[in-house]
């Protein structure tokens, strides 16, 4: 993915019979993502424009401008939204950073031990892990995305600290 796009929310799932959308949203807050303007698909070829919004169980649930019936919305299921870089506001605090500043990142034990790349952040309804991709290949490891498990990021400095949870040693 391009680094000027930002993967802020996906959809999935219909919501009713007249078009509207569940979206799973990658934003502080599941509404955010309606305030910056018109989302895209990756590929750019795709805008959605919201008609209107509200929260329900944790996602996102849209009208898209365009998308008036449950089939239409049933075809966009799977769709990933992105907003261009420059859409979100600028970070004020060298401690404030996008997910995906993330990625790409070295992952390092506190002795400065490499254990790998950052590839993603997910989250599988516990709390955001850390994917991170082990040096020389082999199954990702998972890390919770905590100050305890993560105590530093230095995006400047291109790289995360791990302190790796005794269960997954």
């Amino acid at each position: 993915m391009s680094g000027d796009l930002l993967l802020m929310g996906v959809i999935v799932g219909v919501h009713g019979i007249r078009g509207e959308v569940k979206i799973k949203t990658f934003s502080e807050s599941p509404d955010a993502i309606a305030a910056y303007g018109a989302l895209r698909s990756k590929a750019g070829t795709e805008k959605f424009k919201f008609k209107r919004h509200r929260v329900a169980k944790g996602v996102l649930v849209a009208k898209l401008i365009g998308v008036n019936d449950r089939n239409a919305a049933e075809a966009l299921r799977g769709t990933e939204l992105y907003l261009p870089r420059a859409s979100l506001p600028e970070l004020s605090d060298a401690e404030e950073f996008y997910h995906a500043d993330l990625v790409g990142l070295r992952a390092e034990q506190p002795d400065g031990t490499l254990l790998g790349s950052v590839i993603a952040l997910q989250n599988f309804g516990g709390g955001d892990m850390v994917e991170i991709e082990p040096e020389g290949g082999g199954e990702t490891l998972f890390v919770p995305f905590t100050h305890e498990a993560v105590p530093d990021v230095s995006i400047d400095e291109g790289r995360i600290v791990v302190v790796r949870p005794e269960e997954i040693e």
